[in-house]
């Protein structure tokens, strides 16, 4: 008999171990690896942000493929080297980054076709390869490095059936941002294979310290190569339930029209941005200084904490980061990171994530959020430190 479903969505949906004990375990757990705003108590500017919803054009529709210009303005100023004052020209929306990522994906990307990705890094990137019939091939970050890219592994590890190498700034969860002389390099290699760059740039306004030699957008003009930037109301304005991403195009002209084009065709397909997200677009960027400063401010108090607990002489302490939301917690390779991460669930009421989620090679690393409310991460803290010292 002929299967009814494609091998695309054949996952294996066995829990893993991890998630057996956490829905094993019957009394409270401390969520170190929440990473939803809305439910870490980060919501702000609510009155603001639903009166930005409420405006009289959001029960008109009237759709343009790649997004209403009033909100493709908004959001090109955010790229102010980019499109030589016709930004706005340059930028498609779509409902997530996820979206954006399929798009892409379909745009350069026949069946089999090869992608770049950075390893360690977030595990979505797996199924949305797969479900868009497309071979993920990794290319290390250098941890001593302090994770930067590995450029004669990326070039060694392109072959000719790759068509895009992706990039991720601030890494996720590494917390280390893209540099200018990566970047050149990167724009050489591409250009010379004709591979388009693509850059996942959603975490870039949470930077730490102010770092001349970091990009703070591949969505310039000046590139040799076809390069797209990924972005979107999710993390940049702590507001996930939004759907609004959007996709920043850059390159030579020709290049860049060309895909400009193709991507229109593919959003007019869809069109899957609502309009009241894409009316609010403008007044809801206006707020990115009063939201990313509760954010930051929430960012840093969990960042002292972690410095604090895992101070030295403990066995454990917090690697070194750029930005990002995220925290790495080098631990004694005295067990597996699975194991750790059971122990801290099983006799510690903590939930954290290991390292392999995010294929770290070997063991010794643990990852957790920094976003969970201040209280419940110090007392967090507090047990996985005691953990280490007694286990």
């Amino acid at each position: 008999m002929t299967p009814v479903f494609s091998s695309r969505t054949a996952w294996n949906r066995t829990p893993n171990r991890l998630a057996a004990t956490r829905k094993a375990r019957t009394s409270p757990v401390i969520d170190l690896t929440e990473s939803n705003p809305t439910r870490c108590g980060l919501t702000v500017e609510g009155d603001r942000i639903r009166a930005a919803l409420s405006k009289p054009e959001i029960l008109k529709y009237d759709p343009d493929p790649k997004g209403r210009l009033d909100a493709r303005e908004a959001i090109a100023r955010l790229y102010p080297d980019l499109g030589g004052g016709r930004a706005a020209s340059r930028i498609v929306l779509g409902a997530s980054t996820s979206e954006a990522y399929v798009w892409l994906f379909r745009l350069l990307c026949e069946p089999g076709d090869e992608v770049l990705v950075p390893s360690p890094c977030y595990p979505l990137f797996d199924d949305l390869a797969r479900l868009s019939d497309v071979t993920l091939k990794a290319y290390p970050l250098i941890e001593a490095a302090g994770y930067r890219i590995d450029l004669e592994r990326l070039v060694e590890s392109a072959g000719p059936r790759t068509r895009a190498v992706l990039v991720v700034s601030p890494g996720n969860p590494t917390g280390t941002f893209l540099k200018q002389d990566e970047l050149t390099a990167l724009d050489g290699i591409c250009a010379a294979r004709g591979l388009a760059l693509v850059a996942d740039e959603v975490f870039a306004d949470y930077g730490i310290g102010d770092d001349a030699g970091r990009v703070r957008t591949v969505a310039r003009d000046g590139g040799r190569a076809l390069t797209f930037a990924l972005s979107g109301l999710s993390k940049m304005l702590a507001l996930p339930q939004l759907k609004l991403g959007w996709i920043a195009t850059a390159g030579p002209e020709a290049l860049a029209g060309e895909a400009l084009d193709r991507l229109e065709l593919i959003a007019d397909t869809y069109l899957s941005v609502n309009t009241p997200v894409q009316v609010a677009a403008g007044d809801l960027l206006a707020l990115r200084p009063a939201i990313q400063a509760h954010v930051r401010a929430r960012l840093d108090a969990n960042r002292r904490t972690l410095a604090r607990f895992l101070a030295p002489p403990h066995p454990a302490h917090v690697v070194p980061s750029e930005g990002g939301w995220s925290a790495i917690v080098r631990v004694p390779a005295t067990r597996s990171d699975e194991e750790w991460a059971i122990t801290l669930v099983e006799q510690e009421g903590v939930l954290v994530q290991p390292g392999y989620f995010y294929d770290f090679p070997g063991d010794g690393r643990l990852v957790v959020s920094l976003l969970p409310d201040e209280e419940a991460f110090a007392e967090g803290t507090a047990r996985i430190a005691r953990r280490m010292v007694t286990a």
